[in-house]
């Protein structure tokens, strides 16, 4: 037994018109084609319908009962059509998005309140985690999209874009002897033991973190190594070390720990957080997130200008 949705609609306005004549009209189709598809379908389910006669046509309690499921499967019909056209041009769905730590601060939030606002049938399936276990599963088709520090490795499977540049700075405990210092070249910390980012979990910022060392013309020893910025806050207020850390951090942390500005070009603008996502996953919604980001207002950098520094950063996101 075959019943299309074309029959359910005709069924639908017939007993809207109680008129083949006027039914037919409204459905565009002569009346004789009409009523031998309503038969057909009769014959198909295998009850009568319609009473037919001078005075028109009438539903019968049959036809009464198959009405109303015919309206539901109608609806139901068109809004499966909507719910596709939705995804497709990314306004209707779901987006599973990983992000890192130091996305909560502001950039997350500033995000999540405007596209919701812009966006209000799109679900977001939330979950933290570090940069490279966000990039692992993005490959793994376990997330959509990530929000992830960087810099990071390029991937030919990867769409990246930039949504904020910051600087690292350094944390130091409280009580240390640099804790009062307004700047600080990084060569000056040569002799003290450093919190660092690990080099398996956070690559990038391992390697950003290292790096700027070298070129201060050192190797750090290194006491401890974090995934988190806050477990770094954490250990350098516990007396584990100095740290180099984002920017952004100062905004957000403050007990035990001060924070000092490097004079060190290196240091400046050398730290992101990026929108990232595979390249054959590219799906509206995700776009859609990207132009969102892009279009949120600039905030200050967190660390504000180096001494004798030169602003430069491109708009961004609030962090």
């Amino acid at each position: 037994m075959t019943v299309t949705l074309r029959q359910l609609q005709q069924l639908i306005v017939l007993a809207e018109e109680r008129n083949f004549r006027r039914a037919a009209n409204r459905l565009f189709m002569a009346q004789p084609a009409l009523s031998v598809s309503i038969k057909k379908m009769e014959e198909q389910i295998g009850v009568t319908l319609l009473q037919r006669g001078a005075r028109g046509a009438a539903l019968t309690p049959a036809g009464e009962a198959m009405l109303q499921e015919a309206r539901s499967a109608i609806f139901h019909a068109e809004n499966a059509c909507r719910l596709a056209k939705g995804v497709i041009s990314g306004d209707v769905g779901s987006l599973r998005l990983g992000f890192v730590n130091s996305a909560i601060h502001e950039l997350l939030p500033a995000t999540l309140n405007t596209f919701r606002l812009q966006y209000p049938q799109i679900q977001f399936e939330l979950s933290e985690d570090s940069t490279w276990e966000i990039i692992r599963r993005i490959e793994a088709h376990e997330l959509d999209a990530g929000i992830v520090r960087g810099p990071i490795a390029q991937s030919a499977n990867l769409k990246t874009w930039v949504i904020e540049r910051d600087d690292l700075i350094l944390a130091v405990p409280e009580h240390h002897r640099y804790a009062d210092l307004e700047s600080i070249e990084l060569r000056d910390c040569e002799s003290e033991e450093f919190v660092l980012f690990g080099s398996f979990r956070t690559p990038g910022l391992h390697s950003v973190a290292l790096g700027l060392c070298h070129s201060a013309g050192f190797t750090p020893r290194i006491s401890q190594e974090a995934i988190q910025v806050q477990t770094l806050v954490g250990l350098v207020a516990s007396g584990m070390g100095i740290a180099l850390v984002p920017a952004i951090t100062r905004k957000h942390t403050r007990a035990h720990v001060r924070f000092i500005p490097l004079k060190d070009e290196g240091a400046r603008q050398c730290l992101s957080l990026s929108l990232t996502a595979r390249r054959d996953m590219l799906s509206a919604t995700v776009q859609r997130l990207h132009e969102v980001m892009s279009a949120l207002p600039s905030h200050e950098d967190a660390a504000g200008p180096a001494p004798g520094a030169q602003k430069s950063r491109q708009p961004s996101a609030a962090r």
